[in-house]
């Protein structure tokens, strides 16, 4: 590769002429009768379709590895529609061609069958996880690859199969993630017989690094944005068990990684308010939440696997949130509680209330399906508690062994039918434009070891915290108060 000193060093030698290898061409042709391009405005598209996004993540990564990526229109799954603009791209002045979305095992999915026809096809399904449909070929000449549909196994493909045949045709090694060791904070299991590739998010905690697995899944998307490394688990192995030290490919600079703020627990969306003010300050610290549940968080903490956790457990007993729990758990440590907000949890209902739900009592019903939160998580806690004050029983309620690890996803399972009502905070809600009946006001903390309050990056997260305008974007979400935002509680 040619860098800037060296067109000095050329000119300078009297080379005004140098050959080159040629800048590769890629076409990529989006297929699928769901898809939709994003309107201009962001309209969102109608039920039943979906927007086209993968052939620009695909270009994109194509550019970067020095290629120059064409995108068709989006190409409807009918096999001679299919023939046609595949033969047209192969015989245009293109060097390799990736068709997207046709390669799972679907009925109107005809790639493998076009490739077969217009040329050979060397492999359909690899053994790697995700991406295991790809599908690779050869027409006239040229590489063709069927890239799977979802987004993660699309990215994950073209990442093992195109980049690397991409830098060779240009002479070069691909590039080298750095790679470095972390303790693996939970158990990960896998399955034997295929290379599975799993996103995760790494911080420095004191002398070491830890590692923790985001949600798996072809079609988890926010997972690509969220990830900063990643960790191979090989075929031969059934999964990497927690505390174990596994090495991981850094998807960020190590400074980046040092600067990560671990916090594992409750979820809550001003998590997500806090990290967007920490990524704007100077210097900036992103801030990764992964969600267990308040307890799976106060246990990070015990086992030094996270720098804050987020907790809202109720103690059924007294009333009141979290200490009880840090003294079961956490013995003589020292912690620092420091409140966040507190906030509105109550049912979220569908608009319009249809079930025509009205309290608790409601949820027994024959004709009512619930979503639950994860055993562990102080809103499951919160439920059991308003149940036994009742005289109910979980066992009655349909769906309650149905879990979810958010506050939005339950917002998203009452929003698209799956359920009829789930425990969930104001803002989720609100954020879903569903139907809301509260249920009490409680209070969330963060539990940070004291001795991580003098890290640079966790004094600048409590000044943002404690500042006015992260308080009034707070507000701003409906459902929360910040009254006592910023106030170490006592835990004596």
């Amino acid at each position: 590769k040619i860098m800037p000193p060296d067109v000095a060093a050329l000119l300078t030698a009297g080379c005004p002429n140098v050959r080159v290898r040629k800048q590769p061409r890629v076409t990529i042709i989006p297929t699928g009768s769901e898809l939709v391009d994003l309107d201009s405005d962001g309209t969102p598209p109608p039920p039943g379709k979906t927007i086209e996004s993968n052939s620009a993540v695909l270009a994109a990564l194509a550019e970067s590895c020095g290629a120059r990526a064409t995108i068709t229109p989006i190409i409807i799954d009918d096999f001679d529609n299919i023939k046609k603009h595949l033969l047209a791209a192969v015989q245009s002045d293109t060097d390799m061609v990736i068709i997207n979305a046709g390669s799972s095992a679907g009925s109107a999915d005809y790639t493998v069958q076009v490739i077969e026809e217009l040329g050979e096809v060397l492999v359909h399904g690899v053994t790697i996880m995700p991406g295991k449909p790809t599908i690779l070929g050869i027409i006239e000449g040229k590489p063709v690859v069927g890239n799977p549909g979802y987004p993660v196994s699309a990215i994950i493909s073209l990442e093992q199969f195109v980049l690397p045949l991409l830098a060779k045709m240009q002479g070069m090694a691909p590039d080298a993630h750095q790679r470095l060791t972390a303790v693996l904070a939970r158990d990960l299991p896998s399955r034997g017989g295929i290379e599975e590739f799993r996103r995760m998010i790494t911080g420095r905690i004191g002398d070491h690094f830890v590692t923790v697995p985001l949600k798996k899944g072809a079609g988890a998307i926010t997972t690509l944005t969220r990830a900063n490394s990643i960790l191979k688990i090989a075929a031969s192995s059934e999964g990497e068990a927690r505390d174990s030290l596994v090495e991981v490919e850094l998807l960020r600079p190590p400074a980046d990684i040092d600067k990560t703020i671990l916090c594992t627990g409750s979820h809550d969306l001003c998590l997500d308010l806090l990290h967007d003010f920490l990524k704007k300050s100077d210097p900036a610290y992103p801030l990764a939440s992964t969600h267990v549940g308040s307890l799976g968080g106060i246990m990070a903490i015990k086992n030094n696997r996270t720098h804050m956790a987020g907790s809202h457990l109720l103690d059924p007993k007294t009333g009141t949130y979290n200490t009880a729990y840090l003294k079961r758990y956490l013995g003589d440590r020292e912690i620092t509680l420091l409140t966040l907000v507190h906030r509105q949890q109550g049912f979220i209902i569908q608009k319009g209330n249809p079930k025509q739900i009205e309290t608790i009592n409601d949820l027994i019903r024959n004709d009512i399906t619930y979503i639950n939160r994860q055993a562990g998580s102080g809103t499951r806690v919160l439920l059991d508690y308003e149940l036994n004050k009742k005289n109910l029983d979980g066992d009655e309620i349909r769906g309650y062994d149905h879990e979810e690890y958010t506050h939005m996803a339950v917002a998203v399972a009452v929003l698209s039918g799956k359920a009829d009502a789930g425990l969930g905070i104001l803002a989720a809600a609100r954020a879903l434009e569903l139907d809301f009946i509260p249920i009490t006001e409680e209070r969330y903390d963060l539990v940070i070891p004291t001795e991580f309050l003098e890290l640079p990056m966790i004094t600048q997260a409590l000044a943002i915290i404690g500042s006015q305008e992260f308080k009034d974007s707070v507000e701003a979400l409906g459902g929360y108060s910040t009254r006592e935002t910023g106030l170490v509680v006592p835990t004596g």
